[in-house]
């Protein structure tokens, strides 16, 4: 460019939009019309500060930073009624990518399996992991992934190419990383959701492992049927029973208690539990589906909105009241006693919960396996507490 073209500009001294904007955003949320200010004191003294914050670990250590020191300076200045800007944190754990390998024969083209590449000199080579299943690599699609591989040659145990393994950080160049979109093609945008939540405690970083996911698409076909056996609607009217009330009540105490404290991966285990529970009583009432959509909603809502629909809704499972435990059916009727001689447990019996303990001590001495242990000597002492365990010393 010569001197004749060049132009000068003035030197941005604003650095306000990147440095307060993006810190103090949430502020704005709170007033986002007011022309005159920042926000009133009036939408701040409702709103207050934000409830949690969800965030991965690298942004969220930085972001937070600036947060925190343009809450405390609008603070000082009255602008804001909080001292901090966030009531709770939790850093999302990492998903980590399983990589696998295969081992080049050296100066070859040829491909050793796992269990035999200790008797040959090779090389480890990343591979895509999509053309894996359960650590078994596809030949053919590997001869297909690479130009250079097109006339490989493998050495095989049990007629099949056996990968190596690692847990890495997802990376393109250790080809490990999965598309989500081929994800949801195989097995559907709920099956994804509920297997992320699966993969444990939700602060903790977990390796992503596709092979895994087939549980937790078995058990949306569980449920589904539930629902549906060949072209068949079974969803029906039947009052059910306690126990299935008890199946339900309990998954809701529980869904309840770990939406509450962030932890997902259990409740998706609840929910497999409850389906299994459901399944083997052969229940397909509607007392018990309605409800049970509407808890799965947050965690899977497609398959939840169809089932909704199903019981004769027209509006939305996500306009739906969220259910309530009802502790009345998750009282037990009757216990399990075990039964101890001198402190060691022989056997257990099931009796009523109200019962007594004087009948409860008279049903567990006139027992025969109490005559077997106690060998006919009288007992010096029986100890029972109520709905926990008899205890005969002799």
């Amino acid at each position: 460019m010569s001197e004749n073209t060049q132009q000068s500009f003035p030197l941005e001294l604003n650095t306000m939009p990147g440095f307060a904007g993006s810190s103090a955003y949430y502020l704005r949320y709170e007033d986002p019309k007011n022309p005159d200010a920042l926000v009133s004191k009036t939408a701040n003294d409702y709103w207050r500060n934000v409830d949690l914050y969800v965030g991965g670990t690298e942004h969220a250590t930085g972001h937070l930073i600036y947060s925190r020191f343009w809450n405390k300076f609008l603070f000082d200045n009255g602008v804001v009624c909080e001292d901090e800007p966030f009531k709770k944190l939790i850093n999302q754990g990492m998903i980590q990518g399983r990589s696998n390998f295969v081992y080049r024969v050296k100066n070859t083209n040829t491909f050793v399996s796992y269990n035999l590449k200790e008797q040959y000199e090779t090389s480890e080579i990343h591979v895509d992991v999509n053309i894996v299943s359960n650590d078994v690599l596809d030949t053919e699609a590997f001869r297909k992934w690479r130009p250079e591989f097109a006339n490989a040659e493998f050495i095989l145990e049990d007629n099949k190419y056996i990968c190596g393994y690692a847990v890495e950080k997802m990376s393109k160049s250790m080809f490990n990383v999965v598309n989500p979109d081929d994800i949801v093609e195989r097995y559907g945008a709920d099956t994804l959701r509920l297997y992320e939540m699966f993969l444990g405690p939700i602060e903790q970083s977990k390796p992503w492992d596709t092979n895994g996911i087939d549980g937790v698409h078995r058990f949306i076909k569980r449920l589904w049927g539930l629902i549906y056996k060949d072209d068949n609607l079974l969803i029906n009217s039947e009052l059910p029973t306690a126990e299935e009330f008890k199946t339900l009540h309990k998954t809701i105490k529980k869904i309840t208690f770990d939406i509450e404290n962030f932890s997902f991966n259990t409740s998706v285990s609840a929910f497999m539990i409850c389906v299994n529970e459901l399944v083997q009583a052969k229940c397909s009432k509607r007392a018990i589906i309605e409800p049970l959509s509407i808890l799965l909603a947050p965690f899977a809502p497609h398959i939840a909105e169809e089932v909704y629909h199903l019981c004769g809704n027209n509006t939305s499972v996500c306009d739906a009241t969220f259910p309530e435990c009802d502790e009345k059916y998750l009282v037990e009727s009757s216990v399990k006693y075990p039964i101890s001689f001198n402190g060691k447990v022989r056997f257990t019996i099931e009796l009523p919960a109200d019962m007594p303990k004087e009948e409860v001590e008279k049903i567990a001495l006139a027992n025969e396996q109490t005559l077997k242990w106690t060998e006919g000597k009288q007992p010096k002492k029986v100890i029972v507490v109520q709905g926990k365990i008899v205890n005969i010393v002799y």
